[in-house]
């Protein structure tokens, strides 16, 4: 592990630039944000130096583009003003503008180091703010220089209303904002939609849904396909998914189902017996309902459908990728557009019961859960220095999770895959995934 040290410059709140009028400062959050867990999901983005070349001009540097930072920060609060209050209950913000809080620090190492072989012990610690220490502040950035004048971007933001294509379309305004567009007519504004969309319950305005923050040992770790070996992975499963389907598998089926195959094997590894498992995997539901929601609504439009291994005779990949893709035609046609309208609040409170009961009913299955990044413009994000060389989101939450991101080159795809610490050195040995997968690769390569 490579030797780092950071210090915190400066710390303070950020308020929007034009203060909330007073009809908007009770803020109703949707039945799907209720129900979710109130945490701060976060993506940190490296950025390689500007045309600097010495000490001072590299701290000259750092300090003009988080100026700029701070500053559109302040006006894109003034389009997403919830992001500017605080969470008064599981259903309500009060937009009371205490604002976002921002962190300035450094590190004694270069960026080209540091990503040769990422750490993701020493992201969580150098680079990122804890919503803890931030006043209950629901949107939270830290700034970060490196020696060589490259910087880290980590934003941080509550759960409650944004889950990934929010957190998009809040990255899409602000880096409009901070190069200097923001007069201009195609500056992407947010759709607040909230109890409109479907108001919340108040039998249950006392609590959020609870996150089971994982007591284990778990490991992080990062699996990168590239895209020839994706289309080796393709090419196992394609003959069958077309006669069965009448369509292609996905990049992220196929990897996704190595993953989770490979993991399962772990399981039976260390324990000597096969046990059943279960995948959940996050849909966007807002082009799922009709009509469909704009890209541009802000909070939680995610609900995930299920997948199970019952015998590991479901483990052959074709099989279990086919599987995926009914799965998800079944919960397209059947369930996504079941919430909205009258009828959504039992249709999702009856959804709630139904994965309850099942989870009640199969207590010793293994439970995984996987969200997918991939196509979402991560990449695009300039705040005015140009594109990041690399995003990453750390997951400190909980084990048996799996992530799936676009590679920088954007056509082969990188897993953040977590384990107890036990399978995951079992994992990263699994000879079926070694012939797809490298282990966490430097970003360069």
């Amino acid at each position: 592990m490579m030797e780092i040290k950071s210090e915190i410059i400066s710390r303070q709140a950020i308020k929007p630039s034009i203060p909330t009028p007073p009809e908007l400062k009770t803020f109703k959050l949707s039945l799907l944000d209720q129900i979710s867990p109130s945490f701060h999901g976060n993506m940190t983005f490296f950025y390689p130096a500007s045309n600097v070349t010495t000490i001072v001009s590299v701290a000259d540097d750092f300090s003009e583009k988080s100026k700029r930072l701070q500053e559109s920060i302040s006006k894109t609060l003034s389009l997403f003003y919830p992001l500017a209050g605080r969470l008064q209950d599981s259903a309500t913000i009060d937009c009371n503008d205490d604002g976002a809080f921002f962190v300035e620090s450094k590190v004694n190492i270069q960026l080209s180091k540091f990503l040769t072989q990422p750490d993701f012990n020493l992201i969580m610690d150098h680079f990122m703010t804890t919503s803890e220490l931030s006043t209950g502040a629901m949107f939270i950035v830290r700034f970060t220089s490196f020696t060589c004048g490259g910087v880290a971007m980590s934003l941080s933001t509550n759960h409650k209303l944004t889950d990934l294509a929010a957190l998009v379309t809040l990255l899409r305004s602000w880096t409009s904002v901070s190069r200097g567009l923001s007069d201009d007519p195609v500056t992407i504004t947010p759709d607040f939609m909230g109890e409109k969309f479907l108001a919340p319950r108040d039998e249950l305005s006392a609590t959020s849904a609870s996150l089971n923050i994982s007591s284990e040992k778990f490991v992080l770790n990062r699996f990168v396909f590239s895209a020839s070996k994706i289309e080796e992975l393709k090419a196992q499963v394609e003959q069958e998914f077309q006669k069965q389907m009448q369509s292609y598998p996905s990049r992220v089926e196929v990897v996704l189902a190595l993953l989770w195959k490979c993991a399962v094997v772990t399981k039976k590894q260390k324990t000597g017996l096969f046990t059943p498992s279960v995948l959940f995997q996050a849909v966007n539901l807002r082009k799922r309902m009709s009509p469909p929601l704009p890209d541009t609504a802000m909070g939680n439009f995610i609900w995930p459908f299920m997948v199970v291994a019952w015998e590991e005779k479901d483990l052959e990949l074709k099989e279990m990728v086919i599987r995926m893709r009914k799965s998800f035609n079944e919960f397209n046609n059947t369930k996504a557009n079941t919430f909205r309208g009258a009828g959504a609040p039992l249709a999702m409170m009856g959804a709630l019961k139904e994965r309850a009961e099942f989870l009640k009913n199969n207590r010793n299955i293994d439970v995984f859960k996987c969200s997918s990044w991939c196509k979402f413009p991560l990449y695009d994000t300039d705040f005015g220095w140009g594109k990041p060389i690399w995003h990453v989101s750390v997951n400190k939450m909980s084990s048996n999770t799996i992530a799936l991101a676009d590679t920088p080159s954007r056509d082969g795809i990188e897993a953040l895959l977590t384990l107890d610490d036990e399978e995951m050195a079992l994992f990263e040995q699994n000879e079926e995934l070694l012939k797809y997968a490298i282990i966490n690769p430097s970003i360069y390569a």
